[in-house]
This record gives C-alpha cells, structure tokens and sequence, in this order.
C-alpha cells in the first residue's frame, strides 16, 4: 500500500525489451536503501525492484501493465515521481493508494492562478471512474484533491511545493497521465451498479 505522498524524483537511465517486457532503470535518491523484490511506485504504479548495480535499480512492466499505463511513452532521462511503500505505523498524510492503475488521461489545460496551478484532465468514461469535488484522486502517484468533477474529467490545484518537487511541473497540454480512483469510491461505484443491474455483489 501506498499514500501518494512523493519520496523523490527517479530519472530513467536505460531502457530494455525483453518480448512483450520492457525492464526499466533508474537512479534515485534513496536506491541505496532498496532491496530486491521491494514494491516501488513509479507514477503510480506499483513495480517490483528486481536488479541493483551500481547505483541504479531495474524494474519490469508486464504487458498488462504497459496497456494500462503511460510507461510505454517512458524515454530516457525523463523524470518518474517515486514513493516505496508504506509502513505499518506511519502516518497516512495522503490517502490509500494501491499502487494499481485504473487508467489513463490526458491533460486538458493549465491555469495558472498565480500562487496554485489549476490542471484539467479528461479520461474515458466508466460507471467505476468515479469522482467527486474535495475527494482523493492519484495521479502518477500523487494523491490530491479533486476541486471540479464530471463523469468523465476533473481538475486539481497544485501547490507551489508539488509543482516543483515532481513531475506535474513538467507536463503540457496533451500529456498523459496515470490515475488510480479512490478505492473506497470504486467500491461504492461496483456495488451501486450491481444493485441497479439486479445482480449479486461478487
């Protein structure tokens, strides 16, 4: 589990195919504190340290996860939001985050409000893509607050110290993004949808 609270900010060094595979390597702040096989969230998603060298560390996307995911338009020297996972007894500062894409979108605009930054984005409509105004949101592993909602977008404000300290400050109209939905939302959604439809709760 994790809380969307960033740690610090990983840079792609290399990047490798291995068939439908690819195999990630970063450097990071902290790499000398992980350990194979520890889960790591890379904008989101939730990755598993497979290789340490010099340094660096590797992880691997699945096919599932690159379809999922904006990992597949990852380049080289591009810059990844990180957060390792959360501790039993720390404080929970953002939300549960599962560290599992529900999918992506895409960046509609930028405001800036001189002081925050209003971003817009836009997804594809679902009956489990669900948000409300004041409710948390992930994005590229980020927890925030939803400010606007509709049933298939919404908007956040961005304070100046997570503008400058991950990636949000780097994207543009058109950039996409990873978003994981609220657990507790996407529960309530399956169980209202599967009331209405008059099926059993699986």
């Amino acid at each position: 589990m994790f809380t969307g609270i960033i740690e610090g900010m990983g840079r792609l060094e290399h990047i490798a195919h291995e068939g439908t595979n690819v195999h990630f390597t970063l450097s990071a702040p902290f790499v000398d504190e992980l350990h194979i096989d520890q889960s790591v969230a890379h904008d989101g998603v939730c990755l598993t340290v497979v290789q340490l060298d010099a340094g660096r560390y590797t992880v691997t996307a699945i096919e599932e996860t690159l379809q999922r995911t904006n990992l597949k338009g990852w380049a080289i020297g591009g810059e990844v939001n990180l957060e390792r996972c959360t501790r039993v007894g720390d404080r929970l500062d953002g939300h549960i985050v599962q560290g599992h894409v529900d999918t992506t979108a895409t960046l509609e605009s930028v405001t800036d409000l001189k002081g925050s930054w209003k971003l817009s984005f836009r997804h594809e409509q679902s009956p489990e893509f669900m948000t409300v105004p004041k409710g948390s949101i992930t994005i590229n592993g980020i927890s925030l607050t939803v400010v606007d909602s509709s049933v298939d977008g919404f908007s956040v404000a961005i304070i100046p110290y997570t503008w400058e300290h991950t990636n949000l400050g780097t994207l543009k109209s058109g950039s996409t993004v990873n978003i994981e939905f609220d657990i507790v939302g996407k529960y309530v959604a399956r169980m209202w949808s599967q009331a209405q439809s008059g099926s059993d709760v699986a």
